[in-house]
């Protein structure tokens, strides 16, 4: 297009655009441009979780040998940290307190063992996921990946802590008259369990953390109190029989004292099935399946949020 100018000559004026009028996200649209970092589908974030998985399992690895790397004992931390306070709790509970009423020494002291490897595993996991977004922003702000793969890493690292640790639980448990059975076969299930629900509880802790890092300073004094009320050191319905039924019913459902309970079972000789709620299994999937999906989907959610101011 031109025109004549007042000292007549011609001057020529671009011809309109055919990207006037058009709003940012009609013109990200019409170039196939999407926003850096925004949250895919539901699907699709499984399938990149997937395609993921080596990064998770190298990085779970990465973080247990680098956990203890400092400490001249190295690795063997990782067992004797859980034993001493076992022994610590035998002392005051055990011999103090008297809490292994309505136990001989020979299930006690297993049951003890037990309830602290257990719990231990889920504390473990749930602390590691308050701190796997805020204590990694470097990372997260770096590269590109699928956030959840943090939160699930840590539970990873995790689960690989308790495996090493049981190699210790079967020592005890054979120490004390508790031999290999069939029963022990229900370990496998019973861990694939708690680590489903691990991670997600992981995951909601990542997401409550990664905006609100003083819930670090927090957690240590809610898994205290989970972890007296779930009978990591004495038998529920043994040391609340005065009690009213509901107070035991309401701790022997929360899921810790599930997955402990469910462990005991398995691997002690004199932990029989009188000791376990009723539809004990269903419960335990139950717990597991809901608060993995819901953890999942939950920190899925906040995806694009993640690393940002």
């Amino acid at each position: 297009m031109s025109e004549t100018t007042q000292d007549g000559g011609v001057a020529v004026t671009a011809p309109p655009s055919p990207d006037d009028g058009l709003s940012p996200a009609e013109l990200a649209a019409k170039y196939g441009l999407s926003v850096s970092g925004a949250r895919p589908g539901l699907v699709e974030y499984v399938r990149q979780l997937w395609g993921r998985r080596h990064f998770i399992i190298a990085f779970s690895q990465a973080k247990l040998t680098a956990q203890y790397s400092q400490a001249k004992l190295g690795q063997l931390w990782q067992v004797a940290t859980p034993l001493l306070n076992a022994l610590v709790y035998f002392l005051i509970f055990g011999l103090i307190l008297k809490a292994d009423r309505g136990m001989s020494r020979e299930v006690y002291i297993p049951f003890l063992v037990t309830g602290v490897f257990v719990f231990t595993f889920t504390q473990s996991s749930v602390m590691a996921g308050v701190r796997a977004i805020s204590g990694n922003l470097g990372l997260v702000r770096a590269l590109h990946f699928p956030r959840a793969s943090l939160p699930i890493s840590f539970s990873l690292q995790q689960l690989q802590q308790l495996l090493f640790s049981m190699i210790v639980l079967f020592v005890v448990a054979i120490g004390f008259g508790s031999y290999p059975r069939l029963s022990w076969l229900l370990i496998v299930p019973v861990l694939a369990l708690q680590f489903l629900f691990n991670t997600g509880l992981a995951l909601v802790m990542a997401r409550l953390g990664s905006k609100t890092p003083d819930l670090a300073q927090l957690m240590p004094f809610v898994m205290r109190t989970w972890m007296y009320a779930s009978g990591v050191m004495f038998s529920i319905p043994v040391m609340l029989k005065d009690k009213p039924a509901w107070i035991a019913d309401i701790l022997q459902w929360n899921p810790a004292a599930i997955f402990m309970d469910l462990m005991r079972f398995a691997l002690i000789d004199g932990y029989g099935s009188e000791n376990l709620p009723p539809h004990v299994w269903a419960v335990a999937l139950g717990w597991s399946v809901l608060v993995a999906a819901g953890g999942f989907v939950y920190f899925w959610k906040a995806e694009e949020r993640y690393g940002r101011g």
